[in-house]
């Protein structure tokens, strides 16, 4: 690949509206929204969303989020099936931080407003896809992270030292001549004008990059921006060949690839074949297996026909409690689970590698943490274990504040120190003196998603993953249109496409989601190690699993 570009587009300092804060945390999942309502106990803080705050990943996590607080559980098993599903890839000492610190931020979190389902006054617990005990909590049955999101954004909403702007698309990073990440260069979609938003401490916390994939779990913000601006800044990406594809998800034409939650097995669904045969029998854990090997045996299944989830043996009342807002969503597409198997297929859905942190938050630029889904400091290997991911965007954001604690001095960045291209703006203008609202062209973004889900996929090999990185690098190449968010997003889908398929062109082997059919065998001599990606022509280097920082 070749190298990247610094920004998308030129652009000139004097037509920047400033504004500055202690600290910038860019995204409004879970992972974002704790971290500032965490901050704001010490600093002024600012919160950007592309959309409408509520909306991200953390919205649409239906299942639930692994706790162990349960009598019978511990944050020993918690680990144990934590490192047993990555497949080799976490660090132990990042693990045990996220099992150790994860019950007090969950209790922190019911103390901000977020209500959990309970059986007889308890706390209601389920069990998912490789975890030995019932750890998963869950709320109004199958809403779990609408739950945490309005517990969240009410949070923000009451507190005074918490501005949050929505409607805003971080364009790129902005630093000094120190290289000190210092803010972000912003577009406010409502005006088309172009914001600068100055801060002590930057946080990325925006998301995933499911929209990279022709099919996909994850909602229409998910294309990989924060990555791909951190890529652009000189950030290292780690692990980035590693994408989660969700074993089921709906499958119905003209449906979106709705998520039929994990838990929906964990309370004993069947996967079955088109002559209502159950085919996970013969593999250990049967349908709790773990994600990356139950997506790939129901691909293989799908190329002798149609897969099917069936709900019955879990029982109509239980349905109806548990899974309300699944059972409602099918029966709106035409399938009423009480009685009839549901067909499904895989689809992407998270992305365990990211930006390259320490276990504190901390990237390779000084001044820039991260945390959730675009971040990556070894937690879930090769494979996350399921409902670990609200857990992560807990621990790692509330372990950033205690970082930049020590770090913030009082002074501020100021607009005058901030490095920036040369040259006016040279993109298109309307009448608002704005960007244009939205692109008539989605064929290269298309055009990313079929070959990503084609070659890039489930299954990979030699072929395919020189094909799309021949072809990823030719589109790189090419002059990209910048008039509109279209076109931003498609530019960085286009990065971290391109990143995602040399990181798994390089890895002969065989490990957790990446499953090269050419190189069938997970090989710990020499594959056992984190790969690192940086935009230097997206060279893959290797580091060693460790639990050192």
């Amino acid at each position: 690949m070749g190298i990247l570009r610094r920004y998308l587009f030129s652009w000139s300092k004097s037509e920047v509206k400033v504004f500055d804060s202690d600290v910038l945390v860019l995204g409004s999942g879970i992972a974002g929204l704790y971290t500032a309502i965490k901050a704001s106990q010490h600093f002024q803080v600012t919160v950007l969303t592309k959309k409408k705050i509520e909306e991200s990943n953390t919205e649409h996590a239906q299942g639930g989020i692994a706790v162990a607080i349960d009598e019978a559980d511990s944050p020993a098993l918690h680990l144990e099936d934590t490192l047993r599903a990555g497949a080799g890839l976490c660090d132990p000492l990042t693990v045990r931080i996220l099992v150790e610190e994860g019950p007090p931020c969950v209790e922190e979190l019911m103390g901000m407003g977020a209500q959990f389902d309970r059986q007889n006054g308890a706390l209601a617990f389920t069990r998912e896809g490789a975890h030995s005990q019932r750890r998963v909590l869950h709320a109004q049955g199958d809403a779990t992270g609408w739950e945490i999101e309005r517990a969240l954004v009410a949070k923000v909403k009451e507190s005074p030292n918490v501005t949050a702007f929505e409607g805003r698309f971080v364009v790129d990073l902005l630093e000094n001549d120190q290289r000190d990440i210092v803010g972000a260069l912003v577009l406010n979609e409502e005006t088309g004008e172009l914001e600068g938003h100055l801060a002590n401490a930057v946080v990325l916390a925006t998301g995933g990059v499911g929209q990279v994939y022709r099919f996909t779990t994850n909602p229409s913000v998910a294309t990989g921006d924060g990555m791909a601006i951190a890529l652009r800044a000189g950030a290292d990406l780690m692990d980035m060949e590693f994408v989660q594809f969700h074993p089921t998800a709906l499958l119905i034409p003209n449906a979106p690839r709705f998520l039929i939650s994990e838990a929906v097995r964990g309370e004993g669904a069947h996967l079955i074949n088109a002559a209502g045969l159950r085919f996970m029998e013969s593999v250990p854990g049967k349908e709790l297996a773990s994600r990356d090997i139950v997506a790939r045996k129901i691909w293989q299944e799908m190329n002798r026909g149609p897969v099917y989830l069936d709900f019955r043996p879990i029982g109509k009342e239980r349905i109806l409690e548990r899974f309300p807002s699944i059972y409602q969503t099918c029966l709106n597409y035409g399938v009423d689970v009480l009685t009839t198997p549901l067909p499904v297929a895989p689809a992407a859905h998270y992305m365990m590698g990211g930006v390259a942190t320490n276990s504190f938050g901390e990237t390779s630029l000084p001044h820039l943490y991260a945390a959730g889904e675009c971040a990556c400091n070894g937690v879930h290997g090769a494979n996350r274990l399921a409902s670990n991911s609200l857990l992560d965007g807990l621990v790692f954001g509330a372990r950033i504040v205690e970082k930049m604690g020590d770090k913030i001095e009082g002074k501020r960045p100021s607009w005058e120190e901030v490095l920036c291209p040369n040259g006016a703006l040279s993109v298109p203008r309307t009448e608002m003196n704005g960007f244009i609202k939205q692109s008539n062209d989605r064929g290269l973004r298309n055009q990313i998603q079929d070959l990503m889900w084609n070659s890039v996929g489930i299954l990979r090999n030699e072929v395919g993953l020189e094909k799309a990185t021949e072809l990823l690098m030719a589109w790189e190449s090419d002059n990209l249109s910048m008039h509109c968010v279209d076109d931003f997003e498609t530019a960085n889908m286009l990065a971290v496409g391109g990143i995602i398929a040399q990181a798994a062109k390089d890895r002969l082997e065989s490990r957790g989601a990446h499953n090269r059919t050419d190189y069938p065998l997970k090989l710990d001599e020499p594959w056992q190690k984190h790969s690192l990606q940086c935009k230097e022509g997206f060279y893959v280097r290797y580091v060693p699993v460790s639990g050192d920082d």
